[in-house]
């Protein structure tokens, strides 16, 4: 375990060392609910979910929950079997990224994991550190597809982060000109 109770496995991930981790994976013990919706094991998920349905909402040593982790790391499959048992698509992590899954597959550029959860309710506009909503990180990655799903489910290009910036300034930072002016900016 790292010093915060993370496990190598998921540390691995963390730091883009994939094969590392799934060395972890064949070597070590079952995994958890979030190593599992780390790596998109998502039958794995289901079994522990189906024998402890608290899974949903646990909270792993550094405050996320296995839907963000699956939002981040795994894939819509897992995401959605997480969504239909239980979790919480607006749960916000309880570390200082404050981020709910929708921020994470937004940064993780995972568009059909973004589909899933606002398929399920997530808030298109929901603010994590800073202000931050997942447009911003769209907008900054260039990825037109998300910005349209995110604008389809409701999302406000004109809202600014906390130092004033608004999606279109993001796409701006990121060298996407043509995204910025279909934001407004």
């Amino acid at each position: 375990m790292t010093p915060d109770g993370v496990s190598p496995l998921l540390q691995a991930l963390y730091e883009g060392r994939r094969e590392d981790a799934l060395m972890l994976r064949d070597s070590g013990g079952p995994l958890d609910v979030f190593e599992a919706a780390a790596l998109a094991e998502t039958r794995r998920v289901a079994e522990l979910l189906g024998a402890d349905p608290s899974l949903a909402e646990a909270r792993s040593p550094d405050g996320f929950t296995a839907l963000h982790l699956a939002a981040f790391l795994g894939d819509e499959e897992t995401v959605g079997e997480l969504l239909q048992r239980g979790a919480d698509a607006e749960a916000i992590a309880h570390n200082p990224m404050e981020v709910r899954p929708l921020h994470s597959a937004a940064a993780a550029r995972a568009l059909p994991s973004v589909v899933v959860l606002l398929d399920h309710g997530a808030d298109p506009d929901a603010r994590q550190q800073r202000g931050i909503t997942a447009l911003h990180a769209a907008a900054l990655h260039g990825d037109s597809e998300m910005v349209a799903a995110l604008m389809d489910a409701g999302a406000n290009p004109l809202l600014a982060d906390e130092d004033g910036s608004m999606p279109a300034a993001y796409a701006r930072r990121g060298g996407h000109d043509d995204l910025a002016r279909e934001l407004g900016g």
